[in-house]
């Protein structure tokens, strides 16, 4: 306990450090007609993330004397720090598509080489999960959008991972995943309010991203369940039919919008961000419950789970726009 307070101490910290050097070198976020937001704002909070790793590297080494853990868990913190670094810079000024890329690439093949991928799988899988776990990285980053959804949504994927690490198979060590955890809070305390304080920037999205990721690639790698990939079901539902949308539409769905049904209801509905967020986070903790629960039904708990839910995202969805054009 003593340690977890400690790292929420010195995240407190690392905050209103960052706060004052992102004040100083005018890192903000500045509304567009694309943004859901009115005011300007400090960005880039999510340099939380490899914070965390960083204490948690630092209490294995020194206090725990667990030198394993950084032999065991280097690849996965030298991607961590890479995309991290990339993304505050792309946060700072706009990089190229092949620069961002070329990182993410390296990035996501460390993530692969943490997880033995390329020892447990064969090699037509490899490229692949390339393309799956870029495109899941950039979909947090679209998805990072109103205040506290990505934080809540990390939390609740979190939390189903702790669950499953504790109760069913244990798959990693457990500060891997109560120290993600205890950032997102300190990062919520920041930016869950009305008028935020912060926001992640594409160094948080992408971050907490590739750490749930490195997670969930551990644990279906220990049990050869492929069903803990519905522990992104509610992002990935509105991350996908956005852009069937936006491709029927002959949008360029590389470019910011605000076609995404949280933004439709923070936008075009003027709901409050932080209920949407708490609707996101809750309705996929839902599906953490029956994903772990149910297991009995196989393949079986795809279609159930994601049809339902897709089906309902399209109505709420039609029903906006029929609203929209009135």
């Amino acid at each position: 306990m003593i340690l977890y307070l400690v790292l929420v101490l010195v995240l407190l910290i690392i905050m209103f450090v960052y706060f004052k050097i992102a004040n100083k070198y005018n890192i903000i976020d500045k509304p567009n007609e694309r943004s859901s937001h009115s005011e300007i704002t400090l960005r880039g909070g999510g340099i939380i993330f490899p914070v965390a790793f960083l204490f948690l590297i630092i209490y294995k080494f020194f206090f725990s004397n667990n030198q394993d853990f950084l032999l065991n868990y280097w690849q996965f913190g030298l991607g961590l720090f890479l995309i991290s670094a990339i993304s505050f810079i792309d946060d700072v000024m706009d990089l190229s598509n092949k620069i961002r890329i070329l990182f993410h690439f390296i990035s996501v093949g460390l993530l692969l080489y943490f997880i033995n991928a390329f020892q447990l799988l064969p090699i037509w899988a490899i490229p692949i999960l390339f393309i799956l776990i870029i495109g899941i990285l950039n979909a947090f980053n679209f998805m990072d959008g109103i205040n506290g959804i990505t934080g809540f949504y990390s939390l609740a994927v979190l939390a189903g991972l702790l669950y499953v690490n504790q109760y069913i198979v244990s798959f990693t060590d457990i500060n891997f995943i109560i120290f993600p955890i205890i950032a997102s809070l300190v990062f919520l305390f920041f930016n869950f309010r009305k008028k935020a304080k912060c926001f992640m920037g594409d160094i948080g999205s992408m971050a907490i991203a590739f750490w749930i990721l490195s997670l969930l690639g551990l644990l279906i790698l220990k049990t050869n369940e492929l069903k803990y990939l519905l522990f992104l079901t509610i992002y990935g539902i509105d991350t996908i039919v956005t852009i069937l949308e936006r491709l029927k539409l002959k949008e360029n769905i590389f470019k910011a919008h605000r076609r995404h049904l949280y933004q439709l209801f923070a936008n075009e509905k003027n709901a409050d961000h932080r209920i949407i967020s708490l609707i996101y986070a809750f309705l996929q903790t839902i599906v953490n419950v029956i994903v772990i629960k149910c297991d009995d039904l196989g393949f079986w708990m795809f279609p159930i789970i994601i049809l339902p839910l897709s089906f309902f995202y399209i109505l709420l969805k039609l029903r906006i726009h029929r609203t929209i054009a009135i």
